[in-house]
């Protein structure tokens, strides 16, 4: 059962790294990804981003314009202004309305390859021994607890492999955080300087 040992803590590390990234982080950079897709959604945002730019353009163009002194001007610059505004609005909607979509089908995809592929493995394979334990090495009730709740005595359950893997990720990334943290910080430290007036 090497693949379900391996399986399982690769889970955990993609459960880990949405956690730690957060949902909403993941769910925008699957957003912009897709907007850059050959589809005619990807068209709809090229139009509502120019359209953002002509609405900006033409607004510092009315700031620009005397209402007074150049009405006819700063009329014109009015009904363009509220025609892309409209425009643009419009584009907005529709690709909010896309984007609610998208984002519920991603928390479902999300969800079913992380959270619900773990229940599954946990349902599916709640008999199997993840592996065997050495005969004798362990007393009875450790046996018993390592096995919980339904695998082979002597072996080690699905359901407590999940949980070692998912502290062991965790202390692995706490680790390699404090490592990590402690070289920049010493990088960040200036160098002491001699100072040979001083000898």
């Amino acid at each position: 059962m090497l693949s379900l040992i391996w399986t399982i803590f690769i889970l955990h590390i993609a459960i880990f790294l949405v956690n730690t990234v957060g949902a909403a982080t993941i769910d925008n950079l699957l957003w912009n990804l897709y907007l850059k897709l050959p589809t005619s959604l990807q068209k709809t945002a090229q139009e509502q981003s120019k359209l953002k730019g002509d609405v900006v353009q033409l607004k510092r163009d009315m700031n620009n314009t005397s209402s007074q002194d150049e009405f006819a001007k700063w009329a014109k610059l009015r009904r363009r202004h509220d025609k892309v505004l409209g425009d643009y609005e419009e584009l907005n909607k529709k690709l909010s309305s896309q984007k609610t979509s998208f984002d519920r089908f991603v928390k479902i995809a999300r969800w079913l390859s992380t959270n619900g592929l773990k229940f599954f493995i946990q349902f599916r394979y709640s008999k199997t021994p993840v592996f065997a334990l050495p005969a004798g090495w362990f007393p009875y009730f450790v046996e018993w607890g390592l096995a919980f709740p339904r695998a082979p005595h002597g072996s080690v359950s699905v359901q407590v492999w999940n949980s070692v893997c998912a502290t062991a990720v965790t202390v692995i990334a706490e680790i390699l955080t404090g490592m990590v943290l402690q070289v920049m910080g010493r990088r960040a430290q200036p160098v002491p300087t001699t100072d040979k007036k001083a000898q």
